[in-house]
């Protein structure tokens, strides 16, 4: 993939350790100055410069001149004014190259030789000045929202840094690593640039052509991605998400098996559509039943006159299947040992399998431990998602203990951090749902439409 079309970006040097001190004086001290002499234009037209001796000009400052700076002081804090209300990004173009500069200094990542400056007086002790001869090349870009930071690697001592700047680049410019790419002689980071603003409303979260989207740049590719795991203490927002998630498939041909051990908010859907289960023996019988259906098509996909090797069950018209399963571990609790193992080898063979028949599995939980989850069932969810406060202990359970990630909490409902199956975790925020927003009564009429569509459909089938 090809980010730098053009150019590369912005060259990093150590000289922008202070670009944007060097900037705001520079623009503003010219602004000062065109404007001071625009407004006493008329003044240097009357002068007469030929015969003009400064030592002996007789200059007076008037009360004219003491507006004139009143009003060039003006304009430049209005400039400022509206450069900051307009230009925030530029702004943050700025302190970007500039932290990434000091970075590179705080750090010692450069080659410097000591030179002595030769003083006017010979028989004094010249100083030391530390005179930089390499400094690593880093380029900076803005595009869209995303941050593209390239570094050269030249096998020097200084590439392991180099190569492991993802957490210094979101800590230090407050964003998210969306990817990391390793390229011919470089290494590219990918980083969004200011999360909340690409959060979306629930009148946008759309699923279309295998993928479902959560925020503008994020999307579940359930197709190639399939099962979600999704994770939060209560007041996370948990049960919102999911809520979510089942009215935007319900607008498309989906069809959904809701399980509810605790008989809480899922298990309302059950008074406004069908499949919506909240006893042990339905909700057992409702897995079982769910793995047969995926046997059943993998077979009969199979058989179909157009059935092509690799292609899923997409690509023969046939619609995806959604089981969402919430309180996960608290049901399995419910569960003797010798059920409990049943249910797991039947989930194990869902994960394993569903992907081309179109059997997709959204579990969600308070926290995966590794015991609910065994034979490794939880690597196979490539999407997961941990909304609200979680330990560092949780959050290991879900991306892995293994992952060099700094979690950093906020106070924001809906707000957590997620992998769409790319093996980079990001920050992510829940779709927005108005105050009063009536699920049950939005969920019950597209409920309605799919039972009267498929009722047409049958009585014209019949005739």
């Amino acid at each position: 993939m090809k980010v730098w079309k053009n150019s590369k970006g912005n060259r990093i040097r150590a000289s922008d350790k202070s670009l944007v001190y060097h900037f705001c004086i520079g623009w503003l001290l010219l602004l000062f100055v065109a404007v001071f002499l625009l407004l006493n234009l008329r003044q240097l037209l009357v002068t007469d410069w030929k015969d003009f001796n400064l030592l002996h000009a007789g200059i007076t400052w008037t009360a004219y001149n003491s507006i004139t700076v009143l009003i060039a002081t003006g304009v430049c804090a209005l400039v400022v004014f509206l450069y900051y209300r307009y230009g925030y990004d530029r702004i943050k173009r700025l302190l970007h190259r500039q932290k990434l500069a000091r970075m590179v200094l705080e750090n010692k990542w450069y080659e410097a030789e000591n030179t002595k400056d030769s003083g006017f007086f010979t028989d004094l002790q010249s100083r030391s000045r530390e005179k930089i001869v390499w400094f690593p090349k880093i380029y900076y870009q803005m595009d869209n929202g995303l941050l593209h930071i390239l570094c050269e690697i030249t096998m020097g001592k200084y590439q392991e840094q180099l190569l492991s700047l993802e957490d210094k680049l979101e800590s230090g410019l407050y964003c998210e690593l969306t990817d990391k790419t390793l390229h011919d002689g470089y290494i590219e980071y990918t980083l969004l640039y200011d999360m909340i603003a690409n959060r979306i409303s629930i009148d946008e979260v759309i699923a279309e052509n295998g993928g479902l989207r959560l925020m503008k740049n994020l999307v579940w590719e359930y197709d190639s991605l399939p099962h979600a795991l999704i994770c939060g203490g209560t007041g996370g927002g948990k049960t919102y998400f999911l809520l979510t998630i089942i009215e935007a498939l319900l607008r498309t041909n989906a069809d959904l098996y809701i399980l509810d051990p605790k008989n809480a908010d899922l298990a309302d859907l059950g008074t406004v559509m069908g499949n919506v289960y909240h006893t042990k023996d339905d909700m057992i019988d409702c897995v079982n039943a769910f793995y047969e259906g995926m046997v059943r098509r993998s077979e009969e996909m199979k058989l179909h006159p157009n059935y092509r090797t690799g292609e899923n069950y997409a690509y023969l018209g046939l619609a995806p299947q959604f089981l969402i399963f919430d309180e996960y571990v608290a049901f399995l609790e419910m569960l003797t040992t010798k059920e409990s193992t049943a249910l797991l080898s039947q989930l194990k063979k869902i994960v394993m399998l569903g992907r081309q028949a179109g059997y997709f599995l959204i579990v969600a939980c308070q926290r995966p431990d590794a015991k609910y989850f065994g034979d490794g069932i939880r690597d196979n969810f490539n999407f997961r998602v941990g909304l609200g406060r979680m330990s560092e202990l949780g959050y290991g359970m879900l991306f892995g203990s293994d992952v060099k990630k700094q979690f950093f909490q906020k106070r924001i409902k809906g707000r957590g951090y997620c992998d769409v199956g790319t093996s980079v975790i990001s920050e992510f925020y829940t779709p927005l749902v108005p105050k009063g927003y009536d699920f049950l009564g939005t969920i019950g009429e597209l409920a309605e439409r799919r039972t009267e569509k498929k009722a047409l459909e049958q009585s014209e089938a019949l005739l």
